[in-house]
């Protein structure tokens, strides 16, 4: 027998109701996705987990204080959020941030990979290196797009949300990206396979 969704903005109504377990059912529905985006721009696990709190935080300040205006795009609204945070924090750090060893994290859990023998992990580092290269030398607004949709796995509805722009100026800045892509990797005849 098939569950009934409740939608996001029967559950926001909710918990500013009062229903605390509203907020809990939001946050598990979409935890994956907004920590997916959050952690894509920054891979300090940490700083991740701070920035991924601090989101909710201000959703709560802002759905108790009844200045959130529902529009049906909780999502995209808290997205914005996370997005505008980890703006914020690399305004506030003025650099990218950097790994540094703890008693929880270390270098070598990361160099180490049983799967791939040490000729695997080169070649498969090397493709990375070559594609994260040729990603970066798109135009801003083609790459923006492409990391939303590959990396955290939005749909091009949310994109265009989140870009402030309509879903075919999404779509097209995708295409134009493939496109790109494929030149490149063609032009310099650059294999991306192992």
């Amino acid at each position: 027998m098939a569950t009934i969704q409740i939608p996001d903005a029967l559950l926001v109504k909710n918990y500013i109701a009062g229903d605390e377990n509203a907020l809990a059912v939001l946050i598990k529905r979409h935890q994956s996705k907004i920590y997916g985006f959050i952690y894509s721009k920054m891979p300090d696990r940490d700083v991740a987990d701070d920035i991924f709190q601090d989101t909710f935080i201000k959703v709560i300040k802002t759905l108790k204080s009844n200045s959130y205006n529902e529009e049906g795009k909780f999502l995209p609204w808290v997205m914005r959020i996370a997005h505008n945070l980890i703006v914020d924090h690399f305004r506030k750090n003025k650099k990218m941030p950097m790994l540094r060893e703890t008693e929880e994290f270390s270098i070598f859990s990361i160099l180490t990979d049983n799967s791939l023998n040490v000729e695997g992990r080169i070649i498969t580092d090397s493709i990375e290196k070559d594609l994260r290269k040729i990603v970066s030398e798109l135009p801003a607004d083609q790459k923006e797009v492409l990391m939303m949709r590959i990396y955290q796995d939005l749909s091009f509805n949310e994109i265009a949300e989140l870009t402030n722009v309509s879903i075919n100026t999404a779509l097209g800045r995708m295409r134009y990206a493939l496109m790109n892509l494929r030149k490149v990797i063609e032009k310099n005849q650059i294999i991306l396979t192992n």
